[in-house]
C-alpha cells in the first residue's frame, strides 16, 4: 500500500513524499486520514528549524520519522476513519499522527469517536487538550480574578475551559481588536491591552510573544501566578524581573501538555484527559468559530510556508483529505 506525507525538507520549505505501508499486524489497524490540523505555533518552530537541540528528544510527537535537524515528518493532529485491521471498518477516530493520506498503527492508539461526532471540528482536540491541561496547572479558586493574554486558538479555549468551570471574573486580552467576535461567540469578553483590568490573581499567557508575558506581570496582584502556555522554540526571552516582581512574590509557572497537570495527575491519565476533551468537543458547537481556514492536503507544502511566515488573523486551519 501507498500513502502521500508531507516532510518539512529544510527550513522554511516543504514537501509531499510518497511512503510505502506496510499491511496492518496483529492489534493495528489501517487508517484514512480525513481531517489534520496545523498547530501553529509549534508547527511554524518546526518548519523553520527552531527546536533547540537540547528539546529534540522531548519534542518529538508519536510517529514522528526522521529529526528536528531535519527533514521531518511532523504533527499530531489526525482524524480519520478504519478501513483494515484490529478495529471496526469505518469506525471514525482520533490519533496523534503527522499529516499523511493513510497510516498504520496499533489499535491502542486511536481514540474513537461516538456515532455522529462533528470530524471537522475534531481538529481542535490537541489544543483543547493543552487548554484544559493548562487551567487545571492553573488551580482556579472560587473568587479569583482571572485574565488570559492571547486570544489565538489556545488562548480561546483557556478563557472557554474557564467559563465552562464557572470562572466568573474573567477577562481576555489581545491586540486585534477583531477578535471581539469569536470571543463573543465562546462567551468572553476582550479587552485590547490599554483597557486590561489590573490586580490580577492568576494570568495564562497565551499570546506566543514575550511582549505578552512582561504585559500579564504587569498585571497581576500580589503573589498572583502566571501560567505560561507559549513556547519560544530557540528564542531568548527577556522579562521584567526587577522592580516588583520579588517584593510581590509572584510566580510564573509553565505549563506543558506533554504531562498530565500534577493536580490532577492521580486521577487523569492521557487518555482519559484526551477522552474528557472529545466529550467537550462533541457537545459544543459554538467551537466551530474556531475553524476558520481549510485547504487540500496536496496544497500543504504552501499553506505551511505561509502560515509559519505570516499566519496573522488565522486561528486554526483545517486540512482536507
Amino acid at each position: 500500500m501507498k500513502a502521500r506525507a508531507f516532510w518539512v525538507e529544510q527550513a522554511g520549505q516543504g514537501i509531499i513524499r510518497d511512503e510505502q505501508l506496510s499491511a496492518p499486524g496483529p492489534g493495528e489497524v489501517l487508517v484514512r486520514m480525513r481531517y489534520s490540523g496545523i498547530s501553529r505555533g509549534t508547527e511554524s518552530l518546526v518548519f523553520h528549524d527552531r527546536v533547540p537541540r537540547s528539546q529534540h528528544a522531548s519534542m518529538r510527537c508519536p510517529h514522528q520519522a526522521g529529526d528536528f535537524s531535519l527533514p521531518v515528518k511532523y504533527g499530531y493532529i489526525a482524524v480519520g476513519e478504519i478501513e483494515a485491521g484490529h478495529g471496526p471498518i469505518g469506525q471514525t477516530v482520533f490519533c496523534l499522527h503527522p499529516h499523511q493520506t493513510r497510516f498504520v498503527v496499533p489499535a491502542s492508539e486511536v481514540v474513537s469517536l461516538p456515532d455522529g461526532f462533528p470530524l471537522e471540528r475534531a481538529v481542535l482536540t490537541a489544543n483543547l487538550e493543552t487548554a484544559l491541561n493548562g487551567v487545571w496547572d492553573g488551580q482556579v479558586k472560587p473568587g479569583h480574578k482571572v485574565s488570559v493574554i492571547g486570544a489565538g486558538v489556545v488562548g480561546l479555549l483557556v478563557g472557554w475551559v474557564l467559563r465552562q468551570e464557572g470562572c466568573t471574573d474573567l477577562e481576555l486580552v489581545d491586540l486585534d481588536p477583531a477578535r471581539e467576535e469569536v470571543a463573543g461567540k465562546l462567551g468572553l469578553k476582550l479587552a485590547l491591552p490599554g483597557e486590561a483590568q489590573s490586580d490580577r490573581d492568576l494570568i495564562f499567557h497565551a499570546s506566543g510573544s514575550p511582549a505578552g508575558l512582561s504585559s500579564a506581570l504587569s498585571l497581576c496582584a500580589n503573589e498572583a501566578t502566571v501560567v505560561e502556555l507559549s513556547w519560544y522554540g530557540d528564542k531568548a526571552v527577556t522579562l521584567p524581573l526587577g522592580e516588583a516582581f520579588h517584593s510581590r512574590r509572584l510566580t510564573i509557572r509553565s505549563s506543558q501538555v506533554g504531562q498530565v497537570a500534577p493536580s490532577h495527575r492521580a486521577q487523569w491519565s492521557h487518555r482519559r484527559r484526551l477522552q474528557r476533551v472529545l466529550e467537550l468537543l462533541a457537545n459544543h458547537p459554538e467551537l466551530d468559530a474556531l475553524v476558520d481556514e481549510e485547504s487540500p492536503f496536496e496544497d500543504l507544502p504552501q499553506t505551511m510556508a505561509r502560515l509559519a511566515t505570516d499566519g496573522a488573523g488565522v486561528l486554526c486551519h483545517r486540512v482536507r483529505y
